[in-house]
């Protein structure tokens, strides 16, 4: 499925709120908190020339967070860093003074940060930053997961000391319930999506992979013309090309926003014109992806900046990690989990349809842009599907 933006707000001024989110002034704010944690590296970008030469554009580029912070997925950038916000917030109202990101670690402040709950829903990579941030203030952290969410990820989860609340249903049910339990213990929801009334703190987590750009604009020779952007609930893919329009301006890359045929909810929003919950499917490979209700946030920012919006199949996201694990030429190999490399889907989709190819001005001089947001954060799972020994995927995830 296809779909060009007809939205009356498209290319159209973000509004005042969501520039403030995704503007220069708060991405610096994230880089300076992101240079604040040990293990603070910049996320490779690779040139892929072999494989944008098979797809008739002109160059294409994947930026890597599958090794970033060691959480192996962009979420990393997230949900850590609006909890680090929030408490420094707290920190400050309680001791009647400006406190730092330098201060987390004095006494007082983790005091504070010790008698606060962070709650949040995942599907595995969010409830892990979350968790990942509360270990670093001495904050608790409880992350709801739904029944399709792996052991192996789930473990990964507990490993930074949250507690685990298991419960039926999918990811959107257990966005619910993480809700309704904080509200009833005076905890603090860090979700990636948002809903009436809750804003605010999604906007922070938007504005953690704000530095995703920030990073691949440094190592670029020139701005790209595309990117092609997996969504679930559209944060990620709302928080990057929202901060490229503001940075670029009218020489900002065209947006196309990629998501399962299976979990479509921006696309389906996309062509009704308003923020829309879809029914449930069956589950999806791309399970990070695995949204039905999208952000009200991201929507509004993608409303006016996505450019189109697009599906992908199971067989697409399999493929995309396979040819990635094993590259053409000299390219170099990318491990990307089932999810991460659905906007490299979406590319190789449209760059073989001629008619979608020219809805888009994809070219010969065309540079694309590709985030691979996930490496194989459930390795058993990532080895099934791409066909490879577990050790091999074990080599593969060390960095270069």
């Amino acid at each position: 499925m296809f779909l060009l933006n007809r939205h009356p707000d498209h290319r159209q001024p973000l509004t005042e709120e969501d520039a403030a989110t995704l503007g220069t002034a708060g991405a610096v704010e994230a880089e300076r908190f992101l240079a604040a944690r040990d293990n603070h590296a910049e996320t490779p970008l690779h040139a892929l020339p072999a494989l944008a030469g098979e797809l008739g554009i002109g160059a294409l580029h994947v930026k890597d967070e599958g090794q970033r912070l060691g959480l192996g997925s962009f979420k990393a950038l997230g949900g850590a860093y609006a909890v680090m916000q929030l408490v420094l917030e707290e920190a400050g109202r309680r001791l009647g003074r400006t406190v730092d990101v330098a201060d987390l670690q004095r006494p007082d402040v983790r005091a504070i940060a010790a008698g606060m709950t962070f709650a949040c829903a995942t599907d595995g990579n969010h409830g892990r930053s979350v968790a990942q941030g509360a270990g670093l203030v001495g904050a608790r952290s409880v992350i709801f997961v739904h029944s399709g969410v792996s052991n192996e990820r789930v473990a990964a989860i507990a490993r930074f000391g949250a507690e685990i609340v298991r419960i039926a249903g999918d990811y959107d049910q257990s966005v619910k319930e993480a809700a309704r339990v904080a509200a009833e213990r005076d905890w603090t929801v860090v979700s990636d999506t948002s809903w009436p009334g809750y804003e605010r703190i999604p906007g922070l987590v938007m504005q953690g992979y704000t530095v995703i750009v920030r990073e691949a604009l440094k190592r670029l020779a020139q701005p790209p013309t595309h990117i092609f952007l997996q969504a679930g609930v559209g944060g990620f893919a709302a928080a990057v090309a929202g901060h490229f329009a503001i940075v670029l301006g009218e020489d900002r890359p065209r947006a196309i926003v990629v998501e399962p045929a299976r979990a479509a909810c921006l696309y389906e929003t996309a062509k009704a014109g308003h923020p829309i919950a879809i029914a449930h499917s069956k589950p999806t490979v791309m399970a990070m992806l695995e949204c039905y209700e999208p952000s009200l946030v991201a929507w509004r920012v993608l409303s006016r900046i996505g450019d189109a919006f697009m599906t992908v199949d199971e067989d697409e996201a399999v493929s995309v990690m396979s040819r990635l694990a094993r590259p053409s030429g000299d390219d170099p190999a990318i491990v990307s989990g089932e999810s991460g490399g659905a906007g490299l889907a979406g590319l190789i989709r449209a760059a073989g349809d001629k008619k979608l190819r020219a809805a888009l001005g994809l070219d010969a001089g065309s540079r694309v842009l590709i985030v691979n947001s996930e490496g194989a954060t459930d390795p058993g799972r990532y080895a099934d599907l791409v066909g490879m020994a577990p050790e091999e995927v074990g080599r593969a995830r060390q960095p270069a």
